[in-house]
């Protein structure tokens, strides 16, 4: 059995095609398995990657048609054998030690994932690069310890991405964790994270950048504006099946609410203008949603992220300061009926507007 088993997931990116399959087959850790699944590109990619499995027997090609990066992820997940997996995005590239450094720390310590820091980087016309290192822990406090996830819902706040380490392959299979298939590159790495994190119950996390995360490919799908609701689609995905377990979903809902919360701000800063109105009465009738069903805790939000989550349901900071001070106000809530919540926040919206007005016309 190969140690782990790479996947990269390939569509139309021939221009930096070569420099990820290099950092790939040059690896210290000769035991790899390297799949690459062509989802139906139209460029050379599919030459490209032919080319190098003439010469490398370990290369797995698997063909078919644009199905979208889920069902791509999926086809690799279910042909892979190796005891790990980890992920390439064939825009990127790795450090050459990168699977058998994480390997040796997964298989010391018995670990049902590992994840290292990371460089994002743009490319000048010279090939000179842009580096900025991302810290999985802002805090920079948790690295080397053993982590259980499964238990610690605040091992949600580390920096989401899916390919700066490995998993055990035997983990994936017992929780059945795949990737959503939507259409297209809609950030179905959303979920696959959620699921790792909900699941594992021995994980670390590493100090130390292996992975170069590119950010100036005009083909990626975080620089698509035209994929308004892809966002919503995948948290939709992942609160249905962190809802199958009750118990599950009441141990991560609120960090479910934070990170969605952030995920929205981006999609909101990074669509175009045109979508921004209609985009933020979307994440104002969610959040006030889940305001009335109590899924929202103070605690998991900084003050201004709290006081933008307020604003944004009550659509007046002042206001929403006052009733979340209020002691009674917040242990009645729980026991008001759905509908009677409802009527109280329309209420509030539509007071907060005519107070507003008024203060209009008194300054004219």
């Amino acid at each position: 059995m190969d140690k782990v088993s790479v996947i990269l997931p390939i569509y139309n990116v021939s221009q930096y095609l070569r420099q990820a399959l290099d950092s790939v087959v040059n690896q210290t850790l000769r035991e790899l398995e390297i799949i690459c699944v062509d989802d139906g590109s139209t460029d050379d990619s599919l030459e490209i990657v032919r080319e190098y499995a003439q010469k490398d027997s370990r290369i797995v090609v698997i063909t078919g048609p644009n199905g979208g990066y889920g069902k791509a992820m999926n086809k690799g997940l279910d042909r892979a054998t190796g005891e790990y997996i980890g992920i390439l995005e064939p825009d990127d590239y790795v450090d050459l030690n990168m699977f058998e450094d994480l390997y040796r720390i997964a298989a010391e310590n018995r670990l049902d994932l590992v994840k290292a820091d990371f460089y994002r980087f743009t490319q000048e016309e010279d090939g000179t690069e842009q580096l900025q290192y991302v810290y999985l822990d802002g805090t920079q406090t948790r690295y080397g310890e053993l982590l259980n996830p499964s238990q610690d819902p605040s091992c949600i706040r580390f920096t989401l991405n899916t390919w700066a380490g490995i998993y055990r392959r035997a983990f994936l299979e017992e929780h059945a964790i795949r990737h959503n298939e939507t259409p297209g590159a809609s950030f179905q790495d959303n979920g696959f994270y959620f699921q790792t994190f909900v699941y594992a119950q021995r994980a670390m996390i590493v100090n130390k950048p292996y992975y170069h995360n590119r950010r100036d490919n005009p083909n990626s799908s975080v620089k698509s504006r035209e994929k308004v609701y892809c966002m919503n689609i995948e948290y939709d995905y992942i609160r249905d099946l962190l809802m199958k377990d009750q118990a599950l979903w009441e141990r991560f809902q609120y960090m479910y609410w934070w990170k969605k919360y952030h995920n929205y701000w981006f999609t909101y800063n990074r669509i175009d203008d045109s979508y921004k109105s209609e985009y933020m009465q979307r994440m104002r009738q969610e959040y006030r949603r889940a305001m009335e069903l109590g899924q929202l805790s103070q605690e998991v939000f900084t003050a201004r992220e709290w006081a933008d989550i307020q604003k944004m349901i009550f659509g007046s900071s002042e206001i929403a300061d006052k009733l979340r001070g209020n002691a009674f106000v917040r242990k009645l809530l729980p026991f008001v009926p759905r509908f009677l919540k409802r009527i109280a926040l329309w209420m509030i919206t539509y007071l907060v507007k005519v107070k507003n007005k008024v203060k209009q016309l008194i300054c004219r």
